[in-house]
């Protein structure tokens, strides 16, 4: 970070979002164009345009699966020949099959490591790629999840708990690999958050309660914590972090 840089400045950047069009990286989108970033939003679907506008002039809509490596690479290139680069890359697309060890169907594990895991490095690679070739280096966030800390929760999910366990070795890793072309590599690890990804959860009010019971401040987290987060480890305040998983958890690792 230069002297002169404000901590929380993106202007001038270019920042990708996967799984943008909802949830924590809609959010995350948001909190980035509010910084002065042009943000672009990688989504199995095209995202709405009072959507993009409400992000702010130049936001993009690509559409890719994460899972699939020529659908992403045609998207980030899109990306990187529409905006003049990629400086930020924020990988909030993810999936849950919640079902016990015994009864998950290889077919069900397989898509959650395909999407959680395997997508999150596949869009790593590739936006590292655009990074090294301009030169200017950049900035991932990853999502883990506290159940990457955890064995427990609301229900046994261990294809999600095993992926976005990985997630956390996979940013040590690539932050460690990537260090000396100036790419910062970072996650972030939510507790349950108000999103539609949970929304059989929070429809009942006694899971809520028992979420609220588990979470020393007691209550959930907004998605707009989350993307505060992401925010901090993708600008120039963060300038010196790299490797690490930040919870955004009201207290539950510290227990």
């Amino acid at each position: 970070m230069t002297a002169n840089a404000h901590p929380f400045s993106l202007s001038g950047r270019v920042a990708a979002v996967t799984g943008g069009g909802s949830g924590i990286g809609l959010a995350s989108a948001e909190a980035l164009a509010a910084a002065g970033a042009r943000v672009a939003i990688i989504d199995r679907s095209e995202v709405a345009a009072e959507t993009l506008a409400r992000i702010g002039d130049g936001a993009l809509s690509v559409t890719a699966d994460v899972s699939d490596e020529p659908s992403l690479e045609a998207a980030i290139a899109r990306i990187v020949e529409a905006c003049g680069g990629l400086d930020i890359l924020v990988n909030s697309a993810g999936t849950a099959i919640r079902r016990p060890a015994v009864e998950l169907a290889l077919a069900d594990w397989q898509k959650v490591v395909d999407v959680n895991m395997t997508g999150t490095f596949l869009a790593c690679r590739i936006a590292a790629r655009a990074m090294i070739a301009s030169g200017r280096g950049g900035a991932i966030v990853n999502v883990s999840s506290i159940m990457g800390f955890s064995g427990g929760g609301l229900y046994p999910n261990i294809s999600y708990q095993t992926t976005k366990g990985a997630i956390v070795n996979l940013t040590r890793a690539l932050a460690v690999e990537w260090a000396g072309h100036g790419i910062r590599v970072n996650a972030v690890a939510p507790t349950y958050v108000r999103t539609p990804f949970i929304a059989p959860l929070t429809a009942d009010p006694a899971l809520v309660e028992k979420i609220e019971a588990m979470t020393p401040m007691r209550r959930l987290a907004d998605p707009e914590e989350v993307a505060s987060a992401i925010l901090f480890l993708a600008g120039p305040g963060a300038s010196m972090i790299t490797g690490h998983t930040l919870p955004v958890d009201g207290g539950f690792l510290a227990q």
